[in-house]
């Protein structure tokens, strides 16, 4: 991939998007697999906020049932299973244990059998998936004594059994958003990372006819010029909006912060452990690369987006509840290796704290607003961000009357996704590249897919590149291919969303300062700028302490 800011800039597009996370990178996708000539511009790195930020859940959202939306809720089953049939090896069917105790009516077995009844009911096409060993069973219910044996750690105490049921983990969100940008760029999308918007342009008529931009790697100005823009600015939406000299006030959006921990604590790995805190909240306890992942916690964030930061405080709210719940001591501030933070745009108005708002989402046309050629897109869940792309190509068709063809995306492979069957794939690569660890050929074929035959090129024409770097196996060719095929420009881009070497907590300097010397090699980086992005990244991975705080 390249970036086209850098290149020829006369060019007119049929939609411009100003985004690039999930959201924005599935409308991109949708748009060019579409026949739409398309550019999409991100002000940071893609994925690099709300969309980096998740449970690495791909789910129906049982919880959503409680609120009766059901409509919602058949949304994410349906998609859930598209994205298990597009993107193969980055999302697998992946047991939850949900605990029941005493606490809470609302948690009982038979209340909670109740929902996973309809939630099967409304999965009931979870069967057809391309990859049979893909399929989902129906729920089912067990006693106290089978819960303990598969999670010992849970706490006895008023424990009367769990539930067992299946959603998908996305084993790497940022890498899967990465794959909707790929596939949007094989149709002929044009993308830039690190491209602030700084305003819209206009034609004679008053219309938004597309942004003036900035390259904040080359701090030149540039405009890209559209007959629609679509804004996927997520928490910044409204922001973004306001950029409309004509628009005298933007509502201002509402924002939810959460979090996660990854810790020390083990838990069995077979299982997710799911549960509800005394407060009538539900956390989990993931297992993800042999270590837990906790989360997520969903408060009201008042600010700026730009400004937002993961703090102590909010860490000891989340360890505060899970401790509450299994027990104290269960984990210990002491334990957390890493943490990451986001915000969620919201898009209800009147709704008693964040955590019982919807994730619906809404199409806005900004043309109420006097802003003809201008599309807002707000709220939503990962989840569901093909199909709500695909409910963009509806609006932007009414816009333009432009053809836009039928969608293609939930029937067709995400780029490096085309794989028929995993399990062969994952067998014929240990015996194609025989020179290579097996954990290495196992991180390679699960986050690169039908793309790691690349990366072991690499490391196979330079041996160099094939020097292991941590326990899952990930190589040093893998830090090359991120920055000549990935646009990752940045440390930060190339630890914590191209390969996952930083996202269990800091490496260790000494192999960020081997990474960071190979990607000053490919991007030209000089000694000042070497060690710039290896204190940036060091700031990014640093847990706080006291009343300090890290970027989300």
């Amino acid at each position: 991939m390249r970036r086209f800011i850098e290149g020829n800039l006369d060019q007119h597009y049929d939609v411009v998007v100003v985004g690039g996370g999930i959201t924005g990178a599935a409308v991109a996708y949708e748009a060019a697999s579409r026949g739409l000539k398309t550019a999409l511009v991100e002000k940071n790195d893609f994925s690099s906020a709300t969309s980096s930020a998740t449970s690495k859940l791909i789910h129906g959202g049982l919880r959503y049932l409680a609120n009766m939306e059901f409509s919602l809720v058949r949304e994410s089953l349906k998609e859930r299973k598209v994205l298990e049939d597009i993107a193969p090896n980055f999302v697998y069917p992946f047991p939850m244990l949900m605990t029941h105790y005493k606490s809470s009516l609302k948690n009982s077995k038979w209340v909670v059998k109740a929902g996973l009844t309809l939630y099967d009911i409304l999965s009931y096409d979870r069967g057809s998936t391309w990859d049979k060993s893909k399929k989902i069973p129906l729920h089912r219910t067990i006693s106290t004594d089978e819960a303990l044996s598969m999670q010992p750690s849970l706490r006895k105490e008023d424990l009367t059994g769990a539930s067992i049921f299946y959603d998908c983990m996305s084993i790497f969100p940022e890498r899967l958003t990465l794959a909707f940008i790929k596939s949007a760029v094989a149709f002929g999308a044009h993308v830039a990372n690190y491209t602030r918007v700084d305003g819209f342009l206009f034609d004679d008529e008053g219309s938004v006819a597309g942004v003036r931009v900035t390259d904040l790697l080359r701090s030149t100005e540039h405009e890209v010029r559209g007959d629609v823009t679509i804004n996927c600015g997520g928490p910044w939406a409204d922001i973004i909006l306001g950029l409309a000299k004509s628009v005298e006030k933007t509502d201002t959006l509402r924002r939810s912060e959460g979090i996660h921990i990854i810790t020390k604590k083990k838990i069995d790995q077979g299982c997710i452990v799911g549960a509800m805190s005394r407060k009538g909240r539900h956390f989990f306890l993931i297992p993800w690369r042999f270590h837990t992942l906790i989360g997520t916690t969903d408060k009201e964030y008042i600010g700026s987006p730009d400004d937002y930061r993961v703090t102590r405080q909010s860490i000891m709210e989340l360890i505060d509840e899970v401790n509450s719940t299994l027990g104290d001591g269960f984990v210990k501030f002491e334990d957390v290796l890493y943490t990451y933070g986001g915000l969620r745009p919201l898009v209800e108005e009147q709704t008693e704290g964040t955590y019982h708002s919807s994730r619906k989402y809404e199409i806005y046309d900004n043309a109420a607003d006097g802003l003809k050629g201008l599309i807002t897109v707000e709220g939503g869940k990962y989840t569901t961000s093909r199909n709500l792309a695909e409910n963009v190509m509806g609006l932007v068709w009414k816009k333009t009357n432009k053809p836009v063809g039928k969608t293609i995306s939930d029937r067709r492979y995400l780029k490096g996704c085309e794989i028929r069957d995993m399990h062969a794939f994952m067998e014929s690569l240990h015996e194609k590249y025989p020179a290579f660890a097996d954990n290495t050929l196992d991180y390679l074929g699960r986050n690169y897919g039908a793309e790691c035959a690349a990366v072991v090129k690499l490391a196979e024409k330079d041996r160099s590149l094939a020097e292991t770097l941590n326990s899952d196996g990930e190589i040093l060719a893998e830090v090359v291919y991120a920055v000549r095929e990935e646009m990752a420009r940045r440390l930060s881009d190339i630890v914590l969303r191209r390969t996952g070497l930083a996202t269990l907590g800091n490496p260790g300097k000494k192999v960020l300062r081997h990474i960071a010397r190979i990607a000053a090699r490919e991007l030209g980086w000089d000694s000042v700028t070497l060690e710039r992005e290896i204190a940036h990244t060091q700031g990014l991975l640093k847990i706080p302490v006291d009343g300090s705080s890290i970027a989300a």
